[in-house]
């Protein structure tokens, strides 16, 4: 398939030829169920803890002898039913991270950047060159390119410039393409790439 390649001011200035296996391919919803369930599930933290009884601090020796004081049988100051004492089957530190197999990922994105190719949300740039740091002049670039709502920015990790830029736009991010997940193409509302992140990320699919 071709594509159009533009410049900041959305002016054609070529075609690119992308392959159909990764931009025009089925697209599979339930893949990116399975996918963006397990990108978030490994961003849990899983750091909630609260101690048992064998963790609290306080004495071990049993209260008062077991029968004949008339009071209920205790044996240990620690136990839940007391001040200070420990939880009952509190909760503990856990690792919610799992990993789909490599084709249920890699076809998830292909059926990803398709979607947006298929619904005209994919904008290709000839290069994503700024000349200064500057978020307002990005700003304009992209209203340009008519993604003013949310996109996310594919580039190559040594443009400091648009990482920059980017850095305090909160609808907006910037992302090399060994980065690219469906999670953060899913969530944004358009896809610009420069055309060596387009191949990168045509590479990166096809070695599946």
């Amino acid at each position: 398939m071709k594509v159009d390649v533009f410049n900041w001011k959305r002016e054609k200035t070529g075609e690119l030829e992308l392959s159909d296996s990764v931009f025009a391919t089925e697209v599979k919803e339930q893949l990116f169920y399975e996918v963006v369930k397990a990108q978030l599930a490994s961003r849990r933290a899983g750091t909630h803890k609260a101690k048992t009884r064998s963790e609290v601090s306080g004495s071990t020796k049993k209260l008062y002898k077991q029968k004949g004081t008339g009071n209920a049988r205790h044996g240990s100051i620690r136990a839940p039913i007391y001040v200070g004492g420990g939880r009952a089957h509190p909760p503990q530190v856990q690792d919610w991270s799992y990993r789909p197999p490599r084709q249920v990922r890699i076809g998830a994105l292909k059926s990803a950047l398709s979607l947006l190719q298929k619904e005209g949300r994919l904008v290709i740039v000839d290069a994503l060159k700024l000349d200064e740091i500057r978020t307002k002049g990005l700003i304009a670039n992209l209203a340009s390119l008519q993604v003013s709502s949310s996109a996310l920015i594919v580039d190559a990790t040594d443009n400091q410039n648009l990482r920059m830029s980017a850095a305090n736009l909160p609808k907006h991010t910037v992302m090399p393409p060994e980065g690219v997940n469906v999670y953060d193409v899913l969530r944004h509302d358009h896809l610009v790439l420069s055309q060596d992140a387009a191949k990168a990320l045509e590479a990166r699919c096809l070695r599946a």
